[in-house]
């Protein structure tokens, strides 16, 4: 997904050094990992993003070393990050997670070894790396065939030290939603309705959305839609949908594993055009902090059994219920029968 979801350099973050032997890096890590933490958080706040949060992931007293586990700042990347965290620690490592505000930070982050894994999503991320190497407007190199996809994303991203891991049944993508007032006065069902109906559009989104293809640039190019605005409220989020309920903005950046659209009164507008991909949920490992077999197995057995009905159902307790991502993802993997007592 696309968020899933300004630009900027980030040059001047510390890269780990790399160490000797199997896992480099490893050695010093323990030591140091707090304070290469503090100086990439220190890096980011200087850019102008979110500094890294500390979101109580499971840890091990293993000794197989330090994992740093990525997340991005919607739920279901939190989520995910924790379901990550907890299985990579009952393999015997000890792990942290870290949330950054978009792929935009996280991404170099990951190259550089800064953080080790992230919960990722095939067609965004190829066409993520796609842009980075060819420039804003490439060919695209995802569609609908996930093998294709993923064999481009592995082409793109392995020169970049990035392990790609097997993808999954469970799929996520962006979408569109406003409230069923708006939809029902201005009679849309679909994206093309909403471009037809030229009404000038406020977004609430992510500020990545200014220059996302499949965001601000996909809505006016594919559909006509005029986004006056991005909002910068982030993905999906309580103030995002909260800002278009109360007619602040006129349309929400979400995905359709939303589970809590009704309770703000909104509605998905179809995709009509297919401007969005569908995204298969996989890893994506920094391939000589964490390319290690027994994290491939691990997570692999995760990518196995998640769904796109569990990633629904995770988004709900976590944005519905209001729980703990760290508890929703622990109750998962035991429910599951993936996770140590």
């Amino acid at each position: 997904m696309n968020q899933h979801s300004n630009s900027q350099q980030h040059g001047h973050l510390p890269a780990r050094r790399p160490g000797r032997g199997r896992r480099p890096a490893r050695a010093l890590r323990t030591a140091l990992v707090a304070g290469t933490v503090v100086a990439l958080a220190g890096g980011l706040a200087a850019c102008g993003g979110k500094s890294l949060e500390e979101k109580g992931g499971s840890q091990s007293a293993g000794g197989k070393g330090d994992i740093v586990i990525g997340s991005a700042g919607f739920t279901e990347s939190k989520v995910l990050a924790e379901i990550y965290s907890k299985i990579i620690s009952d393999a015997g490592y000890h792990t942290t997670v870290k949330t950054l505000a978009n792929r935009e930070l996280y991404e170099p982050a990951l190259e550089k070894g800064q953080i080790d894994v992230v919960p990722e999503y095939a067609s965004t991320l190829a066409e993520f790396l796609n842009a980075k190497k060819n420039g804003p407007n490439p060919k695209p190199v995802a569609s609908s065939d996930i093998g294709k996809t993923v064999a481009a994303l592995k082409t793109l991203a392995e020169p970049r030290g990035l392990k790609v891991l097997p993808a999954g049944e469970a799929t996520d993508q962006n979408a569109f939603a406003v409230t069923k007032e708006f939809a029902d006065r201005h009679h849309l069902k679909t994206l093309s309705d909403l471009g037809r109906s030229e009404q000038k559009i406020k977004l609430a989104a992510g500020e990545e959305c200014e220059t996302r293809p499949y965001c601000k640039a996909g809505l006016e190019k594919v559909y006509g839609i005029d986004v006056a605005g991005i909002d910068p409220k982030g993905v999906g989020t309580t103030q995002a949908k909260q800002a278009v309920k109360d007619g602040t903005d006129q349309m929400v950046l979400t995905t359709t594993t939303d589970a809590t659209l009704g309770n703000f009164g909104l509605v998905l507008l179809k995709d009509d055009k297919k401007l969005q991909n569908a995204d298969n949920v996989l890893p994506v490992v920094n391939a000589k902090s964490a390319g290690d077999k027994e994290i491939e197995a691990a997570l692999g057995k995760l990518t196995d059994k998640l769904t796109t009905a569990d990633l629904i159902e995770l988004n709900r307790k976590v944005d519905a219920e209001r729980q703990k991502p760290a508890d929703v993802a622990r109750a998962y993997l035991e429910s599951k029968g993936l996770a140590k007592k």
